[in-house]
């Protein structure tokens, strides 16, 4: 379990890292390419941290509305609270708020900017198809999802997305604006320019799929990290595991998901994961292989 908690954390980082770098490359060719310098790379930040930031500080609210999850008393399911509160006890965080989704496709996921403000949903199918082991196994997952700060690392791939988009489109209006006077540039400056040119146009155009490609990365490295650490926290790899394999064997998808929560979710719940491309562009890595990890605890 340690060893595959460690690996996901230098995984993410490493990610994140290689994210930080491809920013500051199109941050260079952007100043390159006009007279903003870094003053550009400043106000492309300020803009993705302003819209990120109020979807970040309603983030629980916004996808309790759009999923339509109902807040649970204890005395309506006191199972669903008996292994909340213990596995919240086990992970040394206060105790998430309990929603419940009605709908027969079993799901579960948890939101909130920090452990004081998070919330655990799972589907009426989830409680209906697993039984206690299992439960605690999903529970523990998204508890772990909670301790890890798992939605901060999420908004920060958000705003690193939203400023190498920013960057990539301003380098690419840049070039409507101005192209006439730059190519007046290149040819007065030799051919290092026109090299600089052709280089920044072409990560203008790749650089968006790129950091899409990171963020999901990322995502899927997390997915990892919380099935690794729901484990530690049970202390029985095998009850998420049988949990996984009960998951993906129902073929129901769930209906107050769409493509924008989907990601939130212990499996995908638009059951859309087949194929190479469909997995590349996956928040979740394939549960095959995450019960193996398990399986290998």
């Amino acid at each position: 379990m340690y060893e595959q908690i460690a690996s996901n954390k230098r995984k993410s980082f490493f990610l994140v890292l290689f994210f930080l770098c491809l920013i500051f490359l199109l941050a260079w060719f952007f100043g390159q390419l006009t007279d903003l310098g870094i003053h550009g790379l400043i106000f492309a930040v300020v803009i993705a941290v302003v819209m990120t930031a109020g979807g970040y500080y309603s983030s629980d609210k916004i996808v309790l509305a759009i999923s339509r999850a109902k807040p649970v008393e204890k005395q309506d399911y006191p199972y669903l609270y008996n292994v909340v509160e213990g596995l919240a006890i086990a992970a040394g965080i206060p105790k998430p708020r309990c929603y419940i989704i009605d709908d027969t496709a079993p799901n579960a996921f948890a939101s909130g900017r920090n452990p004081e403000n998070s919330v655990i949903v799972v589907t009426k199918g989830l409680l209906e198809k697993l039984n206690r082991v299992e439960l605690e196994g999903v529970i523990a997952h998204e508890m772990s999802h909670i301790k890890n700060y798992d939605v901060l690392v999420q908004t920060v791939a958000v705003v690193m997305v939203g400023v190498v988009a920013l960057l990539s489109d301003w380098i690419l209006r840049s070039f409507l604006w101005g192209g006439g006077r730059r190519r007046g540039k290149t040819r007065g400056k030799g051919s290092a320019s026109a090299v600089i040119i052709i280089v920044g146009l072409i990560l203008a155009v790749l650089s968006p799929i790129a950091a899409q490609l990171i963020q999901l990365a990322v995502s899927r490295k997390r997915e990892f990290l919380a099935d690794a650490n729901g484990a530690f926290l049970t202390r029985y790899p095998p009850g998420l595991a049988s949990a996984l394999r009960k998951l993906a064997a129902d073929t129901e998808p769930l209906e107050a998901a769409n493509k924008a929560t989907a990601h939130l979710y212990i499996v995908n719940p638009l059951k859309d994961e087949k194929g190479r491309m469909n997995r590349l562009f996956s928040t979740h890595p394939p549960i095959e292989e995450r019960i193996a990890a398990l399986e290998k605890m």
